[in-house]
């Protein structure tokens, strides 16, 4: 399985680990030094908090630390995009598409498309462009799903 499906087992993250990505789930401070102020809500100290998310994202138990845009609301274009990869490719095609930028995360699906993308970019044009280098990268045709209409799920994953 590739690792963008690799399932931590609870006994590789510790209490505060664990803190730390139930915390951050939900909020983050916008101020000046908002890791110092998460750090003492957590009872830590702001190196310690770094230091943590470092390895977590390292270790691959966090695959991606940051804000999320809503890239239509700036001019922009977001796309949901599926592709059906042969199973002996599928870590070989997830590297290929989690490489453009644009991709802001990828899933694993038990389904004939197996492979879901989010793509956002700057404009119509350049997510066309994306999806077609994709598909000249991987040698796969991209399903392009835009979004009609967004709903508000604010899922969260109790760890």
């Amino acid at each position: 399985m590739n690792e963008l499906n690799t399932v931590p087992s609870g006994e590789e993250l510790d209490a505060l680990d664990k803190r730390i990505i139930n915390a951050l789930q939900r909020s983050f401070p916008v101020c000046d030094h908002p890791f110092a102020v998460v750090a003492e809500e957590l009872g830590t100290t702001e190196g310690e908090l770094l230091s943590r998310l470092q390895r977590l994202r390292e270790d691959k138990i966090l695959t991606r630390f940051g804000p999320l845009y809503n890239a239509d609301r700036f001019g922009g274009a977001v796309s949901l995009c599926a592709i059906a990869v042969p199973e002996d490719r599928f870590d070989a095609v997830a590297e290929q598409v989690n490489a453009f930028s644009q991709v802001a995360h990828n899933y694993q699906r038990t389904h004939v498309l197996n492979m879901w993308f989010v793509v956002a970019t700057e404009s119509w044009q350049e997510l066309e462009d994306t999806l077609a280098a994709i598909e000249s990268e991987t040698g796969l045709p991209v399903r392009n799903m835009p979004k009609l209409h967004e709903f508000y799920v604010g899922l969260y994953f109790e760890i």
